[in-house]
């Protein structure tokens, strides 16, 4: 690759450079969906993807030149990328940018820029507000003043209704209003920015039956019933895209009190995956089988629409949701075989569990017979963990070692990591090393250790 070094250019070359020829279906930047390992698909995301989206935000932001941002996600994600400097480039207004590192480290460092800059928009993944709940002592939140702050974007994972009650409980007293919290949904796959609301509403909850929910039906309750689960509403589509929820097996547009996938339509969906034409054909270009209404893009979300409004209820893919984004099992087992010389390759899963609302990645692993006698429990812990940490920014809640020929598989071979999943919250595993951070969940109660006998 040719570098070129701007600052030593002569100023009479500059009458040399011409306007390239675009129009708005030509390339602007492939936006990977899953990070930088493994096989990721890179979306094509057109000149005219971007600028609709970015109007699309522009607008459901309720930006000016008077707007301010404050930015620490990663500029390889979508979020960090099209929300965090695309847009106020887009809305000509100014940022600050910060290290996502910094956020890991001391997650007050967020809070602390938004209050030195005054910004009023920032945001981030679920998980980021909560690690404020978590970790900002009384000392530090007194000297915070988020009072200039409009807009708090929730995004990129599941909008958890306690701890935006927790954060306003928290963070009030420096002056943040509920109305600034504002959930949204979006994906690569449509430039960023699916839904979201009005900018001065705060967000809107609906209480659903739980099991009613499990079997795809939305039967609205009180928030004191037996079995009440609280979803978190993502706005509405702008700007003419359209939103539909389909039963991901007929293809079938569902009825107004079922849950199916949803497809989404707009000048923000991006022109396929790059190279990919089969994926492309498969996740771009579906049609409703009752009406032949298309093309829409799967999302592989669930969810549902009620006045308007788009809620999200789970996902159909093994994808996982960590730290704000979405993790493929594969790639993340692919990083735990190769970290260390005592764990057999293609025999781990990679699943996630629900912890107090949250979800948490489990490693389960078998080693190697050759290391099985002498097996260096701690070293293998902690490599697993850095390895996760250093290649996908996760962090491991539990690992579970297993003895050559245990771990689940299907009759031709493919790992199966829902029975795993299962095995292990039902406590099945017969581990020859186990660790877990501590937890109050009974289930675990005392499973945060190291065990070294084989």
């Amino acid at each position: 690759m040719n570098w070129l070094a701007t600052d030593t250019l002569a100023l009479d070359q500059a009458s040399a450079w011409l306007e390239p020829s675009l129009t708005p279906d030509s390339l602007g930047f492939l936006q990977y969906t899953s990070g930088s390992t493994g096989q990721p698909k890179g979306v094509m995301v057109t000149h005219g993807n971007m600028l609709h989206n970015s109007e699309v935000i522009y607008q459901s932001f309720g930006h000016s030149e008077a707007s301010q941002g404050v930015i620490w996600l990663p500029l390889f994600h979508d979020m960090g990328l099209v929300g965090g400097v695309l847009q106020p480039l887009y809305g000509g207004f100014p940022v600050t940018l910060m290290s996502p590192i910094a956020l890991i480290q001391k997650p007050i460092y967020w809070l602390e820029a938004v209050s030195r800059y005054g910004a009023t928009t920032s945001g981030g993944p679920n998980f980021a507000y909560d690690l404020l709940c978590q970790k900002a002592t009384p000392q530090q939140r007194e000297k915070l003043d988020l009072s200039h702050w409009q807009v708090a974007f929730s995004g990129a994972e599941p909008i958890r209704a306690a701890t935006l009650d927790r954060f306003v409980e928290l963070f009030g007293p420096c002056g943040f209003r509920r109305e600034a919290f504002y959930p949204c949904y979006g994906m690569a796959e449509t430039t960023l920015f699916i839904s979201g609301g009005l900018k001065t509403d705060p967000p809107i909850l609906r209480y659903l039956d739980r099991a009613a929910l499990a079997e795809n039906r939305v039967v609205t309750v009180s928030p004191e019933a037996e079995g009440a689960k609280a979803i978190v509403g993502c706005g509405q589509p702008w700007l003419g895209d359209e939103v539909a929820i389909a039963n991901p097996d007929s293809l079938q547009r569902c009825g107004p009190s079922e849950v199916g996938e949803i497809w989404v339509k707009g000048a923000g969906v991006g022109k396929g995956y790059w190279h990919q034409p089969t994926a492309t054909e498969e996740t771009f270009a579906a049609h409703l089988a009752d009406t032949g209404e298309g093309p829409f893009l799967r999302t592989g979300d669930l969810g549902f629409i009620e006045e308007g409004d788009v809620y999200i209820t789970g996902r159909l893919k093994d994808v996982m949701i960590l730290w704000g984004r979405y993790q493929y099992p594969q790639y993340l087992e692919q990083t735990v075989e190769t970290c260390h010389p005592a764990l057999r390759p293609n025999h781990g899963a990679a699943f996630s569990i629900e912890v107090a609302g949250e979800e948490r990645l489990v490693i389960v692993q078998e080693v190697e017979r050759s290391y099985f006698r002498r097996l260096p429990i701690p070293d293998i812990i902690g490599a697993i963990r850095q390895s996760i940490a250093e290649e996908h920014m996760v962090e491991v809640y539990a690992v579970v070692l297993l003895k050559p020929g245990r771990i689940p598989k299907t009759s031709s071979g493919k790992i199966q990591r829902r029975t795993c999943r299962t095995r292990f919250l039902n406590q099945d595993f017969d581990p020859v090393g186990q660790w877990q951070i501590e937890t109050s969940d009974p289930r675990f109660e005392g499973s945060h250790l190291l065990r070294e006998d084989p």
